[in-house]
């Protein structure tokens, strides 16, 4: 749905040269043209209006010097960087560039009728007077020389396998007289052919055609050689086949022309020479006559250059050059430079560029060359309201297809209607007024503006005939002549309509590389005449113009890239330089072909796409692969070369921003970002809608619905409370509906009532309530926009599925119970603890009393919904679970259950007791608390099922409150629960329970089981035991507890309980608690036992003490070595790395003090499968990692964990050691508490002394999660004080010197 619009057309008629051009050439390096006339060869630069060099082909007889020689070809070679040029009198020449000089490097004496260059320029083609074909080299060196005709068709010639004959075959419409019909002569070619060989190149070089008359038949006949001069095909027999031939460069068609009976058309054949397709030419069967067809080089636009066979009324005949293009297989006439009857005016050749496909070389008579610049075009209207259309206008020939989006997706070539003119159209605009933007104009070649509106509401009226019609066609309001000159075809281009009798243009320059613009409007004496307003001349060539209906600016385009602002709406027009905030002049790197206005954070941009897919804002680059763009409102939508498509709203962003959302990727619930078709572009966005309309590279459309569009229209309708055209439309395109919730709760709250009365079918709020979620979807699928303000939550505590049901149910029961019942039930069912006891109450409820209101919802009605949204069973079940069987009765023959399983158990039921079958019941649904309460009010017969299912279900605390304390059930299910809570491994809670309910020798067992020995000597005394007993009881207690190292409770009971104060003294001596053990031997003046037993121990805790911590001492010296050793290896590696990747390598920050260099292999693979491992094995392989082994990965970090562990083990030694040293002191051993106190300062000197080596200053912080253990002990690390380190370890070395 592309329209070519002109960009630049630059005129040259400074060369005039001897004769008239007779074939051109356009050199691909310098853009320079290569003129042969009957004279001489020029080349002329057609930017600077300077011949480079010219040579006369008369002067070493090339031609005759009577003007009567005629030069057949000519072509630029660059790598020879020469012209080579073939005359009609046989000679070749090459033309050197650089010299200027001619050299003939052949001759053919039968003289040559014309020349083609391979695309590859290695092989040329020379047809000759004697009707043969000459293959050579680049090199002139000969490959072939065949006859044009041939008898034979060629190698591809088809094959008959011989299924039945013509006269037995179906013919189809024809009839059965078609196999009768005789194959009529193939008329002669038309009297106007020039009868010359034509031959053309298939893209790749491998294959060329060969138009020639045929001697036999005198029409024209096409055949395909292959590169090495082999006949491949021959065309089948054409009536009224033409001269014209050109292939297609990228594809396997042929094009011709052909003249029917009642049409004149452009014909396409393959390489085998059949027909494939064609389009007929607008001109009537004998109007005028193709002389070329040139497909330009990337086989987009097919040029037809006609001319008409008969003067017209002016006595002069026209010559048209019409530009073609094919989509969806209909080919649309975009452009015609219609030349009028000046024969010096006229196109003597014409052909495209070789590096721009879309620039067109025409040189005339007059040696004017003018080359026409075009570019790809999408006319939309600009409206950004709902009054808007979304038209798209097409232009086909002498019609404008018209397609309204917001109506209907009309494919192309089809459209919502077309307008009609009576020249082909050259140009179309649509007004850029609010609330008018449908009005076309349309500029037509024969120099008229036609404006098309719509009709106005009473002519609509007046034209309904009972059908209702969703576009309505435009009609012809006004047409306007031009009074501004144009000598060419298209000298106005860049048309657009600013207001609704304002319209502006742009033509070239007088002089040379400027532009003048033209405002134009309805002249005071001839309203249907357009006169010129104003006009101002620009500096530079504009390319492009855009106008935005919002700001009323005009921004132009140069052809190098500069930006230029139109001041259009004061008295004098004029023109100034774009400029940013700060007053700098903003300018594109280089020129775009499509350029639009927008917003972006409140400045005002020009947007530009380049060729090579660029887009640029001013001169900032946006991104590098967009084949697409279009501005709607405040959204920038683009289509990429990786088949995205992108939708950013432009208020949001900044244009870093803007840059960087580009060249991201996009998350999983990036809304901006939607895949598409390979190769879609987009034809246009429907104002205040959610589609965007696109087209696929074969010329279908396609609609889509771009999720950030549709999200920005949906947070609009839900802030303006508008619920039903956003349910509608999250309905049709499955967007979450816990959006309208989640998107404001707070105004969804409020207006409940206003969902309800929008919506009004019960259907979409059932559908509403079954998709509520937890979940918010602002925060996981639809994540709201940066810039958009936080909305309330719900109440905290409250889930929102139940606020939302809560409110709803609470809204439809006020309003109407009976309309709303089904969503009502719904709102019961869908909470997050489905309520069905209370969904099937109102059921039954319905059943009793039926509504006797019209259209109400009978019982069965509300039932059959239940099932349809609860499982049958899950209904069936909770329906058991009210105790109502007419309820489940109701239910069971609902839900296709068979009755024989459920009629038997029903009925035995209802023969069971109240509180029994309740029981049986709840038993059945396994709601065991409740069915123990109604077993419990059974009766007391029913006690033994009670227990065992209380032992079965562990139900014993709810058992335990149904019953009295001083019942026996209370007494059994106590006894019952002790024994759980044995087999639990908890016997002392089971004792308490035991003692409670009056079993106490079993709570003794329970104590004692469990060493709880002040609760186990309570109860031998409660029973109570005899003394003899008593003891013993106490002995094996305090067995127990010296087992568990608990030496002061044993002592305890030894001496009290079990009358043994010698065994009591002898346990606190082995458990080092030597002020308790003295006072129990002067309490029981047991003297002796100091010299044998006390005084020997505490010289055994010296020498065992000292021993620990020399070994302390030494462990921590060599771990503190190693910790050196590895450090030291670690830092020159890290610099060993420096050297080697110098200063700015980016892993040198992973060698830091904390890291490990020397990681081997094996610990990487080992490492690597951390991750998939329990829990328990995760942190076995963490406790793996801290390895004191050498080499071991992260060595030092476990030395420096070994460390902190040796110092909190030392530290916790402090209490010991006081206690030792004070009973060493008292018994004179000096000598050895000082060895002690020496032993123990040592060894805190010596970690003290290396915290700051072992963890420098940078490093405590770094490392803390192996400081825990020392900073966690009251370690004072950040002291420097000598009795800081461990205070009460100081204060234990100090006791000798105080004593």
């Amino acid at each position: 749905m592309r329209n070519l619009k002109l960009l630049k057309s630059l005129r040259s008629s400074e060369l005039q040269g001897p004769g008239s051009p007779q074939c051109f050439s356009v050199r691909s390096d310098t853009g320079s043209l290569l003129i042969a006339s009957q004279f001489s060869v020029t080349e002329y630069d057609p930017h600077t209006g300077e011949v480079v060099r010219e040579t006369s082909l008369t002067a070493d007889g090339y031609l005759p010097e009577d003007g009567s020689g005629v030069v057949v070809g000519l072509q630029d070679l660059a790598e020879l960087q020469s012209a080579c040029l073939a005359t009609a009198g046989g000679d070749v020449v090459l033309f050197n560039l650089n010299t200027s000089l001619l050299e003939c490097v052949g001759s053919v004496d039968s003289g040559l009728t014309s020349m083609s260059w391979s695309p590859d320029e290695e092989l040329v083609i020379l047809t000759t007077g004697q009707e043969t074909i000459i293959m050579m080299t680049k090199d002139f060196e000969p490959v072939t020389e065949v006859g044009i005709h041939q008898d034979d068709f060629g190698e591809g010639k088809f094959i008959t396998v011989g299924w039945g004959k013509k006269e037995t075959q179906f013919h189809g419409s024809e009839g059965k007289h078609a196999a009768q019909k005789k194959i009529q002569d193939v008329q002669p070619a038309v009297a106007w052919d020039d009868r010359r060989p034509r031959v053309t190149w298939r893209g790749d070089g491998q294959l060329f055609a060969v138009s020639a008359i045929c001697p036999q038949t005198g029409a024209r006949k096409v055949r395909v050689w292959n590169r090495e001069g082999v006949l491949q095909a021959t065309s089948e027999p054409i009536n009224g086949l033409e001269q014209a031939l050109c292939w297609k460069p990228s594809g396997s068609l042929i094009a011709s022309s052909q003249r029917h009976p009642n049409k004149h058309s452009v014909v396409f054949m393959e390489k085998n020479g059949l027909l494939h397709g064609d389009f007929t030419l607008p001109f009537s069967k004998d109007q005028a006559k193709v002389k070329e067809l040139v497909w330009n080089s990337d086989s987009t636009v097919l040029a037809v250059w006609l001319e008409d066979l008969t003067a017209g009324e002016n006595g002069k005949v026209k010559s048209y050059i019409q530009l073609w293009t094919v989509g969806n297989y209909h080919w649309y006439l975009k452009q015609s430079l219609d030349f009028d009857g000046d024969p010096q005016k006229a196109p003597v050749c014409f052909c495209w560029d070789p590096e721009r496909p879309l620039r067109l070389h025409v040189v005339t008579h007059s040696w004017t060359s003018i080359a026409y610049d075009w570019g790809w075009t999408m006319e939309r209207s600009p409206g950004l309201d709902v009054t808007d259309d979304a038209s798209v206008a097409v232009i086909d020939g002498e019609k404008v297809l018209v397609t309204t989006f917001r109506q209907s997706v009309v494919p192309p070539p089809m459209c919502s209607f077309e307008l009609q003119l009576k020249s082909p159209i050259n140009q179309v605009a649509f007004l850029c007024q609010t609330e008018r933007t449908n009005q076309i104009a349309v500029f037509t070649s024969n120099g008229q503006i036609s404006v098309f509106g719509k009709l106005s509401k009473e002519d609509l009226d007046k034209t309904a005939d009972g059908f209702s019609i969703l576009s309505h066609p435009l009609v012809l309001q006004k047409s306007f002549r031009l009074t501004a000159p144009q000598d060419d075809p298209l000298a106005l281009r860049q048309l657009l309509w600013l207001q609704e009798e304002l319209f502006f243009v742009v033509s070239s320059g007088v002089v040379p590389n400027t532009s003048t613009l033209l405002m134009l409007h309805p002249a005071q004496d001839a309203s249907d005449t357009l006169a010129v307003r104003s006009q101002v001349e620009a500096e530079g060539v504009v390319i492009s113009s855009v106008h935005c209906s919002q700001t009323g600016t005009v921004a132009l385009q140069l052809e190098d890239g500069q930006i230029r602002k139109l001041l259009w709406d004061c008295p004098e027009m004029s023109v100034e330089d774009w400029r940013d905030s700060s007053g700098c002049s903003i300018n594109f790197p280089v020129s775009c072909i499509q350029t639009a206005l927008c917003c972006i954070s409140g400045t005002e941009y020009l947007l530009g796409l380049t060729d090579r897919s660029h887009l640029y804002a001013g001169d900032t680059e946006l991104a590098s692969n967009v084949s697409s763009f279009a501005v709607c409102d405040d959204f920038l939508l683009i289509t990429t070369h990786s088949h995205t498509c992108r939708c950013l709203q432009l208020s949001t962003l900044t244009l870093k921003g803007l840059q960087a959302a580009l060249s991201s990727d996009g998350g999983q619930n990036d809304e901006t970002l939607r895949r598409v078709e390979r190769g879609s572009r987009i034809v246009t966005v429907v104002p205040q809608d959610t589609r965007v309309i696109l087209q696929m590279p074969r010329g279908n459309l396609e609609t889509i619905h771009h999720r950030a569009l549709v999200l920005a229209q949906l947070r609009t309708w839900l802030d303006g409370l508008r619920f039903r055209e956003a349910f509608e439309c999250m309905r049709k395109l499955r967007i979450n509906l816990n959006l309208i919730y989640d998107h404001n709760p707070k105004v969804f709250l409020e207006n409940v009532e206003t969902f309800i009365t929008q919506l009004d079918s019960i259907n979409h709020i059932n559908l509403f309530l079954t998709e509520l979620k937890e979940e918010d979807t602002t925060c996981t699928m639809y994540p709201r926009p940066e810039s958009s303000p936080l909305q309330s939550r719900a109440a905290s505590g409250q889930k929102k599925v139940d606020v939302v049901c809560d409110a709803l149910r609470k809204a439809m029961e006020a309003m109407d119970a009976n309309k709303f019942c089904l969503s009502i039930l719904t709102s019961h069912v869908k909470k997050s603890i489905p309520e069905l006891e209370i969904a099937l109450q109102k059921v039954h409820e319905l059943r009793e009393k039926p509504p006797e209101a019209p259209g109400a919802v009978s019982a069965e009605e509300a039932l059959k919904y239940l099932l349809f949204l609860v499982n049958v069973n899950d209904l069936y079940e909770h329906s058991l679970g009210t105790y109502d069987f007419d309820l489940v009765l109701m239910v069971a023959e609902k839900s296709q259950k068979d009755p024989k399983e459920y009629l038997p158990f029903l009925n035995m039921l209802k023969s069971l007791e109240p509180n029994y079958q309740r029981y049986t019941i709840d038993k059945h649904l396994k709601r065991y608390r409740k069915a123990l309460v109604h077993l419990s009010k059974s009766g007391e017969e029913h006690f033994i099922e009670v227990l065992q299912l209380v032992k079965e279900q562990k139900l014993f605390s709810e058992a335990l409150r149904l019953y009295t304390a001083d019942s026996p059930q209370y007494k059994l299910v106590s006894s019952a629960y002790a024994e759980h809570l044995v087999e639990q491994q908890q016997a002392e809670q089971a004792g308490l329970l035991l003692w409670r309910c009056g079993e106490p020798a079993r709570a003794l067992q329970a104590f004692t089981s469990c060493s709880s020995w002040r609760n186990a000597i309570c109860v031998a005394q409660q029973i109570p035991l005899p003394p003899d007993q008593l003891a013993l009881l106490a002995r094996d207690l305090a067995e127990k507890l010296t087992e568990q190292r608990r030496f002061s409770e044993a002592a305890l009971l030894l001496d009290q309980y079990a009358k043994d104060c010698e065994e009591a003294i002898l346990a606190l001596i082995t458990g080092a608690v030597w002020e308790e053990a003295l006072r129990l031997i002067y309490v029981h003046n047991r003297q002796d036992i100091t010299e044998t037993n006390l005084k020997p121990a505490l010289l055994e805790a010296v020498n065992s003490q000292t021993g620990f911590l020399e070994a302390q001492v030494a462990t921590f010296n060599r771990h503190r070595s190693r910790l050196a050793v590895v450090r030291e290896q670690k830092e020159k590696a890290r610099l060993d790395m420096l050297d080697e990747e110098g200063p700015d390598c980016p892993d040198a920050e992973l060698y830091s003090e904390a890291s490990s260099v020397l990681t081997a292999s094996k610990y990487s693979q080992s490492n690597s499968r951390i991750s998939s491992r329990s829990s328990k094995n995760r942190r076995k392989a963490e406790r793996k990692k801290l390895s004191l082994k050498e080499g071991s990965p992260m060595e030092d970090r476990a030395l420096m964990h070994a460390l902190s562990e040796i110092i909190t083990t030392v530290d916790k030694m402090r209490e010991e050691i006081h206690g030792l040293l004070k009973a060493l002191v008292l018994f004179q051993f000096d000598k050895q508490a000082g060895k002690l106190q020496l032993a123990y300062e040592e060894a805190l000197h010596t970690m003290e002394g290396a915290v700051p080596e072992v963890w420098p200053e940078g490093l405590l912080s770094s490392n803390a999660p192996f400081l825990f253990l020392i900073k966690g002990n009251g370690s004072k690390l950040h002291s420097q004080q000598h009795h800081g380190f461990f205070p009460a370890a100081a204060e234990t070395c100090s006791i000798t010197t105080r004593s």
